[in-house]
């Protein structure tokens, strides 16, 4: 279950553990700012984006008893969402040219088409990796 730890204006961040069980819940959370501040035509791509991206820090944090950080945010004329996790050493690689029949390995290339931009940065204690949505002319 998503623990809050901020609600602030345009601001939405909360945890949950490293369990697959727990990806599910993510698009429900992500979901709720973004409805709220009027973003509602962005948020099946942030939601999606967010699956795959939590789905990824479940599968490849090395850290156990992790916590997966999921944050929604406003920035400028962009919703940003970050997912952060404990674990430093493993940074996300996209795959181009994955074969057909193998599962997995493609949640990178479609946060890549769903979003405007993405990333990754290594922080103090993990790493974060972020994708940015254009608001395109909406208002908060």
């Amino acid at each position: 279950m998503p623990t809050a730890l901020t609600v602030e204006p345009l601001r939405d961040t909360f945890r949950i553990p490293k369990r697959r069980r727990h990806v599910p819940a993510v698009r429900a959370r992500v979901r709720g700012p973004l409805e709220k501040w009027g973003f509602n035509h962005l948020a099946p791509d942030v939601e999606l984006a967010a699956c795959e991206l939590v789905t990824n820090a479940v599968i490849h944090c090395r850290v156990t008893f992790a916590e997966i950080e999921v944050t929604v945010h406003v920035d400028g004329d962009n919703v940003v969402l970050e997912i952060s996790d404990p674990d430093r050493d493993r940074l996300p690689l996209l795959r181009v040219g994955s074969p057909e029949a193998e599962e997995g390995g493609r949640g990178l290339l479609l946060v890549a088409a769903l979003s405007n931009t993405w990333g990754c940065r290594e922080l103090e204690y993990g790493k974060c990796v972020w994708a940015r949505f254009a608001i395109i002319g909406e208002s908060a």
